[in-house]
């Protein structure tokens, strides 16, 4: 059994849950398997968006952030229900369970997907055999289908669990990747958005193969170190190995500054919050990474420094949402004493790609609503420079010291308590 793995490299698989939120739903209430069913917010409100739907549904066209009266013009028996987090999470634990039974090289990268290592797991069998052991034992216990990919390294795992879905197992050798990969559209690529795809159109850049083959130089220029990186992708080269502690790592993302004199004054100390919070945004939008806590540092006129910071209910990019935490920490750590310097932090900041927000639902719909405002915005904001276009900022009446709740993550709850994230 060991012939069939390699002796130097990895053997890696990508499990993928299929249509997760709505296959939870269905494993709980078998008169819903078959039927098209979506999960969405405002159920009540036709403006309501879509979370996710089932692959019966996607067949009529229905999909993600859909607005529901627009899936129902498209299904009109489309069965919709509002989402059961606690419930999500639940699986997801019990999923995880799971994979820990093959390897403790697991690593997860959110509530429906995770890696594994098995190179050192020949006594179990072939990675075809692990594979289809992992997917039958996942769906015969909890009724749940998922898609596996297994390669030589994460990126063609991941790349493989996508191309054959619902209940999938999908082998990408490095030595197919030039008949299964390259020919497809460079926008296909795992880890290209469309914003990505768009500029690497501007160079000529139309498939895989194009960038498989592209410029170094040019990449660099248009792209910065991830043009490079995104060609060793092409190329099926990607030497991340499975982490299982990736998820618990401790990264952040902060702009401080000294004020040109001692401050007491509260309407200038707010403002270079508010100044310094939208550069956080900006930093994290520009690596499209989310916070999971927001802190602040207070340095006095004697040099005496705290840092102060808390856990957000959902990951933060915006602006908006950056202040508030900071400006209500601030508010309830100041003690009104002349300020020199203050500093404003993300924490524990994760890939926006990785990243699914443990929304009321009501959030959600904002957020899918405003998405296409922020890319322009921010398209103005790097042409013509960051003062051309500002939201509007109310610092009268401005509710100060309210509590916020607190929500712990599915992960956190099995091993760490540490606060996470979701993703659908």
């Amino acid at each position: 059994m060991k012939d069939m793995y390699p002796k130097n490299g990895r053997v890696i698989l990508h499990v993928d849950m299929n249509s997760f939120y709505a296959s939870v739903e269905m494993s709980y209430d078998v008169s819903l398997k078959g039927k098209p069913l979506a999960i969405a917010g405002n159920v009540e409100e036709r403006r309501g968006i879509i979370v996710t739907c089932s692959y019966e549904a996607r067949k009529f066209g229905v999909k993600t952030t859909m607005p529901i009266w627009q899936a129902k013009k498209l299904c009109p028996q489309l069965v919709i229900q509002k989402p059961n987090f606690e419930r999500y999470r639940k699986a997801s634990l019990a999923i995880f369970d799971v994979l820990r039974q093959y390897t403790e090289m697991v690593e997860p990268v959110s509530i429906d997907e995770g890696y594994l290592d098995i190179s050192e797991c020949a006594e179990l069998g072939s990675p075809l055999d692990i594979a289809n052991s992992i997917q039958e034992r996942i769906f015969n216990t909890m009724d749940l289908p998922c898609s596996i990919g297994i390669a030589p390294n994460k990126f063609l795992a991941k790349t493989a669990s996508d191309m054959k879905k619902p209940m999938g197992i999908t082998v990408l050798r490095k030595r197919d990747i030039s008949e299964k990969l390259w020919p497809l559209q460079v926008g296909q690529m795992h880890g290209i958005g469309d914003k990505t795809s768009e500029k690497l159109r501007t160079i000529g850049i139309m498939t895989i193969r194009d960038l498989a083959h592209a410029n170094d130089r040019q990449l660099k220029q248009l792209l910065g170190i991830n043009g490079i990186r995104l060609k060793d992708r092409a190329n099926g080269i990607d030497q991340r190995a499975v982490d299982p502690e990736a998820i618990f790592e401790h990264k952040s993302i902060g702009n401080s500054t000294t004020l040109p004199h001692d401050s007491t004054n509260q309407k200038e100390l707010i403002g270079v919050l508010d100044k310094l919070s939208g550069k956080v945004a900006a930093r994290l939008r520009n690596k499209r990474l989310l916070g999971q806590k927001i802190g602040v540092t207070i340095r006095y006129k004697d040099r005496r420094t705290i840092t102060r910071s808390r856990t957000v209910p959902n990951p933060v990019f915006e602006k908006k949402d950056i202040l508030d935490g900071a400006i209500d920490l601030f508010m309830k750590n100041w003690n009104g004493e002349g300020i020199r310097l203050l500093g404003v932090t993300a924490y524990d900041v994760i890939e926006k790609e990785s990243a699914f927000k443990q929304l009321d639902i009501f959030s959600f719909q904002e957020d899918a609503e405003k998405e296409p405002l922020y890319e322009a915005m921010e398209h103005l904001q790097n042409k013509y420079g960051e003062n051309i276009i500002k939201k509007g900022l109310p610092l009268k009446n401005r509710s100060i010291g309210t509590d916020t709740s607190f929500s712990k993550d599915f992960f956190g709850q099995s091993r760490r308590n540490d606060p996470s994230f979701d993703k659908e």
